[in-house]
């Protein structure tokens, strides 16, 4: 968000608080990309405010609540407010438990368990949801259109297209078993609290091989997952790669913590990452 929106997000975000009778002095602003994440004080509870239409904030409100009935290790809303989306001057507001970090870094083996424990209770629920293939096709939908890559070389517009094609169909001729998926578990994503590693953000949430979600963290993550299909997990990987290169083109990809393309400022840059594979 710009700075005059996240002014405005702040406002709705602490009259929405008010209006529950939570006592809000100040919001800290803790995230900013697409939607932002604030810390209101006294209160101490965590507001993720998203203008209205750009946001799925009613199937998060949900997902969470199904979560949390199925013992998933996944953050919480807020238990002294009504579980709903709330909406203020533009803004759709969801108010949830903030937790205090507690460690920098969640040892990859702590990692691993919790999200085969957040996989085997995502197996439990029952939702309509997104396939990872849409994802795809939305990333497929930037790279062919110049109006949304408009920096995008023609020989890298065909080369992203071709990629994503390819792994797309490669993967779903492998005829994995699919599930519900966080989407994007990245380090970003989940934290470390006194009640051990929580995820959080489940607006990407799609039903996919679990190979998916093991694309997105590191490979000392990985090796602690059990069962894994390591040749799906090396597509999956490429396929996430291109996914964020692709996004890139867009202006609306942050891409994610430990992901190899961070930080990279030109698709010439990225394009090597597919010729060396993914990397750590």
């Amino acid at each position: 968000m710009e700075a005059t929106e996240i002014t405005r997000a702040i406002t709705a975000a602490t009259s929405v608080a008010a209006s529950c009778g939570l006592p809000v002095d100040d919001a800290i602003v803790l995230h900013n990309s697409n939607k932002v994440a604030l810390r209101l004080t006294p209160c101490d509870v965590l507001a993720r405010v998203a203008p209205v239409g750009r946001e799925v904030a009613r199937f998060e409100v949900e997902l969470a609540q199904r979560f949390a009935r199925a013992g998933c290790p996944t953050g919480l809303l807020e238990p002294r407010v009504d579980p709903l989306v709330y909406t203020h001057d533009g803004f759709a507001v969801t108010l949830w438990t903030y937790y205090e970090p507690v460690t920098p870094r969640i040892p990859p083996v702590d990692c691993a368990r919790a999200l085969e424990r957040l996989h085997a209770g995502m197996r439990e629920i029952d939702v309509a949801s997104p396939r990872f293939t849409d994802r795809v096709a939305e990333a497929e939908g930037i790279v062919a259109d110049p109006r949304r890559s408009p920096e995008l070389a023609d020989t890298d517009r065909a080369f992203l297209s071709g990629t994503l094609a390819g792994l797309r169909r490669a993967i779903e001729e492998r005829g994995a078993v699919e599930q519900l998926l966080h989407g994007e578990p990245h380090p970003g994503n989940v934290l470390g609290t006194a009640n051990g590693p929580l995820f959080i953000d489940f607006e990407t949430c799609c039903r996919g091989p679990v190979e998916f979600d093991l694309a997105h963290v590191t490979e000392a993550v990985g090796e602690h997952y059990p069962n894994v299909d390591q040749g799906l997990l090396d597509d999956c990987r490429q396929l996430v790669l291109a996914m964020v290169a692709a996004g890139l083109g867009d202006g609306a990809c942050v891409s994610p913590i430990g992901c190899p393309v961070a930080g990279l400022s030109s698709r010439d840059e990225v394009r090597p990452c597919f010729e060396r594979g993914w990397m750590y």
